[in-house]
């Protein structure tokens, strides 16, 4: 599923329309965002929580030039999905 289509489930679903639904999924994603980017996390109990961790800095190779590079450490966004959303998948 895109983003379109999530649009116009979201829309079908809470029956209002694409246009409500498509900023409130622009608001829902600009909320996760900035919170993340103050290293908060964000919990959708049942669904899931976002949350930021840190990846070290390591090591890797160019795959083209074998030659060794440094990557270095940064903050990634991470998911870890919720009880009733596992629950639902299985």
């Amino acid at each position: 599923m895109n983003k379109t289509e999530l649009i116009e489930e979201i829309a079908k679903s809470a029956d209002i329309t694409k246009a409500s639904a498509t900023r409130a999924l622009d608001a829902m994603i600009e909320a996760v965002t900035t919170s993340l980017q103050k290293n908060d996390t964000v919990t959708l109990v049942g669904f899931g929580t976002f949350s930021v961790g840190e990846r070290a800095a390591r090591t890797g190779r160019n795959p083209r030039t074998k030659e060794a590079i440094k990557i270095e450490a940064q903050k990634v966004p991470k998911f870890k999905a919720g009880k009733a959303l596992k629950d639902a998948v299985n």
